[in-house]
């Protein structure tokens, strides 16, 4: 894996030299890259890391940002792990950089690894304690921890290290503080992990006057706030509490490292003052928006009276602009259409879509499907419709990353619309691209690829209501299941042609060698998934395990913790190796939606495993009423639970459910969902041509 190290400065002098040695020192296979990016030093920062053997990029100092200069040192770069140190935080010891590429390693979709800050010789024993203990606070065992979503989103760019696949998908933002704790939250909500590796040392301290030191607090406090919500309650007694308990931490730490009484009792005084200015001063930063601009500069450290970074207006059109426009203006009139189009059996196709996390099914299946249809001699392009700035905006990058997560494809990537040109059929894949696809002009044809009801995401809301609206704008729906395709047509008068989700059998089919379990349910446990039912499978699986006190389950899907009230195992959003070994050995696999049926259970019906779905619903139209190839249950625990017992009390219908679901999905390959899905397009475009032309096709 290839790595580059990069380093910010601005007349970085003093430690700079010592950085460097620290850096060349390092012990690694492979050579390394290193970047200083200097924004103006007046020093001799530049000669000193010219000779050093770096590379140096200089910017004038009004284009410094700490946001947006690291994502100028990742477009600079090009290592696929990119270390990030001050031109102050000496690594410390020739480890440092091993110990963050390992971390990479210790999980799935690692996308940032960070160390612990060791004090500088001759920090003050405040700083001393404060380092030592923050820190240890990540692993207090002493070993790398894995933080997901829902953990500690810390992160800082003094000792970093980013993947540039998760970078290309999250991006520092380009704030003027806190751009370190930004991404970690980032990272997490996309479903990137983070690693602390206690291994990565770096030595960096500050000791700054205290009024200095107080504003420092007012800006970083400000920076959490602008950049992840940090707010503190601001009572007396909680404020009163912080300090007590903070000081009362530094005079512990001083009896076992301060040895004389006079140094101690200096040592405490300074640290109620230290702690009360910290609470004061931070307190007043995350409060910063209440605070007139002439007194927010006289506070900072660096004399920022601007505006909260919160109230900044985000990049691009925005999400609703494009919905306003549809509404207001009705749709772009399609191109004009060609009797030659009748007997055309190749497309330009554009599919557009919003942005997308690691381990989206629904994505999964959109590139399946392009690839699919490329295979069959279609053009298909995708284009990123992305108003809020979620994705870096860079084509080459979406592309790498795709390939990476998905499946590469041979058709253009585009990030927006700058380079649109027109095509056959623009396909929408979501509500958020049905108004932006209704807008684009130079389209022969236009058609909505449905794959849930989406309005049911949301309660009462906006959202809700421009979800609804979609189905009604004229576009002929493709949707993922008959029960979809039907509810489409009734509850919204949409035209709509149904396909079957599809599986693939050189990627779940049964293990050779892995030996049927009777003692393992394994769940579907998508928590931040809503329709998922995550809660309505952990009460069932408690009156199961009740029932059965040995019973082994295993929950995937969610980087998050789940908590439930019996013993179990749980694993990450897995790859397909991963999931066809767990559905291979398992006994009874449970996967429950309260909208349209998931990939899930075809897969793994593919590897042999008898499925627990939720009746009434989508899987009915699907894998039938009767229980021949699933068991349906109604959507409620108690019924779930018998299920579930029923499978694992009975082994002959066990394997009868078995082998019906390997028969099932025999047929059910993703050529025969595309057979249905390049009809449609197809339709969609024929529907355009006039009737005579429609007629002599016939």
């Amino acid at each position: 894996m290839t790595v580059s190290v990069a380093i910010p400065v601005l007349d970085g002098e003093r430690h700079l030299g010592e950085v460097l040695t620290a850096v060349s020192a390092q012990r690694l296979d492979d050579a390394v890259e290193v970047l200083v990016i200097d924004s103006g030093s007046s020093d001799r920062s530049v000669e000193i890391a010219r000779a050093a053997g770096a590379r140096v990029v200089e910017i004038p100092p009004a284009e410094f940002g700490h946001g947006r200069t690291r994502n100028l040192a990742m477009a600079e770069t090009s290592g696929e792990l990119v270390a990030f140190l001050t031109q102050d935080a000496t690594p410390a010891d020739d480890g440092w950089l091993a110990a963050l590429v390992a971390s990479f390693g210790m999980a799935e979709h690692v996308g940032a690894a960070f160390g612990p800050h060791l004090p500088r010789p001759g920090a003050s024993p405040l700083t001393k304690r404060l380092l030592t203990d923050f820190f240890a606070e990540f692993s207090p065992d002493g070993r790398p921890a894995v933080h997901r979503r829902g953990d500690s989103t810390y992160l800082s760019s003094n000792n970093l290290c980013v993947a540039r696949a998760a970078w290309e998908q999250v991006p520092f933002r380009d704030i003027p503080y806190s751009e370190d704790q930004a991404l970690g939250a980032d990272l997490l909500a996309a479903g990137w992990a983070k690693v602390f590796n206690p291994e990565a040392r770096v030595v960096h301290s500050h000791d700054l006057g205290l009024i200095a030191g107080f504003r420092r607090y007012f800006d970083e406090y400000r920076g959490l706030r602008d950049s992840v919500g940090q707010k503190t309650e601001g009572s007396a007694g909680r404020a009163i509490g912080i300090v007590r308990r903070s000081v009362a931490a530094d005079r512990a730490w001083l009896a076992r490292e301060e040895p004389s009484l006079p140094a101690r009792a200096r040592w405490t005084a300074q640290s109620a003052v230290h702690h009360t200015g910290r609470v004061v001063f931070g307190g007043l930063g995350e409060r910063a928006d209440l605070i007139g601009g002439p007194l927010r500069a006289a506070l900072s450290l660096d004399r920022r009276g601007d505006g909260v970074t919160r109230r900044v207006a985000p990049a691009g059109a925005g999400e609703y602009r494009d919905a306003l426009r549809v509404l207001a203006d009705g749709p772009e009139p399609l191109a004009a259409p060609s009797p030659l189009d009748a007997d055309r059996d190749q497309l330009e196709l554009a599919w557009v879509v919003p942005p997308f996390g690691v381990g989206s099914g629904g994505q999964m299946t959109i590139f399946r499907v392009m690839r699919e249809l490329e295979r069959r001699g279609h053009r298909c392009s995708l284009w990123l419709h992305d108003p809020e700035g979620r994705e870096p905006h860079t084509s080459a990058g979406l592309r790498r990353r795709i390939a990476a997560e998905f499946f590469p494809f041979a058709g253009q990537i585009e990030v927006g619309f700058d380079r649109w040109t027109g095509c056959d059929v623009a396909v929408a894949t979501g509500w958020q691209t049905a108004y932006p696809v209704l807008g684009l002009p130079g389209c022969r044809a236009r058609a909505y690829f449905v794959q849930d009801h989406e309005p049911d995401f949301y309660a009462a809301s906006t959202k809700q209501l421009l979800a609804e609206r979609t189905y009604g704008l004229g576009m002929p729906c493709i949707a993922a299941s008959p029960w979809l395709a039907a509810l489409l047509e009734h509850r919204h008068g949409a035209s709509a042609a149904a396909f079957e989700l599809g599986v693939d059998p050189a990627e779940y089919h049964p293990e050779p060698g892995i030996p049927r379990r009777a003692d393992t349910v394994v769940f579907y446990a998508r928590d931040f998934t809503p329709r998922r039912a995550l809660e309505l499978g952990l009460l069932a699986l408690e009156r199961v395990v009740e029932e059965r006190p040995g019973l082994r389950v295993v929950l995937f899907g969610t980087h998050n913790r789940v908590r439930a009230p019996f013993p179990f195992e749980q694993l990450g959003v897995e790859s397909a190796e991963r999931l066809r070994r767990l559905y291979s050995e398992a006994t009874v696999g449970l996967s429950l939606s309260l909208t349209n049926y998931s990939l899930i259970p075809n897969e793994m019906l593919a590897c042999g495993l008898p499925v627990v779905e939720l009746a009434g619903r989508a899987g009915e139209g699907v894998y039938g009423m009767d229980g021949s190839v699933i068991t349906l249950a109604e959507a409620d625990p108690y019924a779930i639970a018998r299920a579930l017992s029923g499978l694992l009390a009975d082994p002959d219908r066990r394997a009868r459910l078995s082998q019906a679901g390997l028969e099932f999905v025999r047929n059910r390959t993703w050529e025969r969902s595309t057979d249905a899905i390049e009809e449609a397009l197809l339709g969609a475009l024929r529907a355009q041509l006039p009737a005579w032309a429609r007629d002599e096709h016939v």
